[in-house]
């Protein structure tokens, strides 16, 4: 080999190492940044894990209550209602009347009369001449 030959093996192989080095302290501040955000990411992924199991739990807590409060509901519309206390009446006139009474009805609730709403004045109060 010549010398100029090896001159130029040496130039390239030395800068050919100079570049990988380089080329390795960029990938290294890159790695370490990655590194970095998965990190943060798994933290991110734990918590939300914690969160998920807690959510679930309650979500079955609560589905045993409402389990719960369907068999009470169901136990309450399959039992009989007690039956309306019965007043009796004495009978004022002879043995007639005391035949004929029956059992009196608990009276229903009436429901008061639906009212319009007012949006003026009482029309009463215009007839005849005007009160202002």
């Amino acid at each position: 080999m010549s010398s100029i030959t090896r001159f130029f093996a040496v130039v390239v192989v030395v800068s050919s190492s100079a570049f990988m080095i380089a080329g390795c302290d960029q990938s290294k501040a890159e790695l370490d940044s990655t590194k970095q955000q998965l990190q943060t990411v798994t933290a991110e992924r734990d918590g939300l894990k914690t969160q998920l199991d807690g959510a679930n739990q309650q979500l079955t807590a609560l589905k045993q209550q409402v389990a719960d409060l369907q068999a009470k509901a169901a136990a309450a519309a399959a039992a009989p209602p007690p039956p309306p206390p019965v007043e009796e009446k004495p009978a004022k006139k002879g043995a007639k009347h005391a035949a004929k009474a029956e059992p009196a009805a608990p009276a229903a609730p009436m429901a008061a009369p639906a009212v319009a709403p007012s949006t003026g004045p009482a029309k009463e109060s215009l007839k005849g001449r005007a009160k202002f």
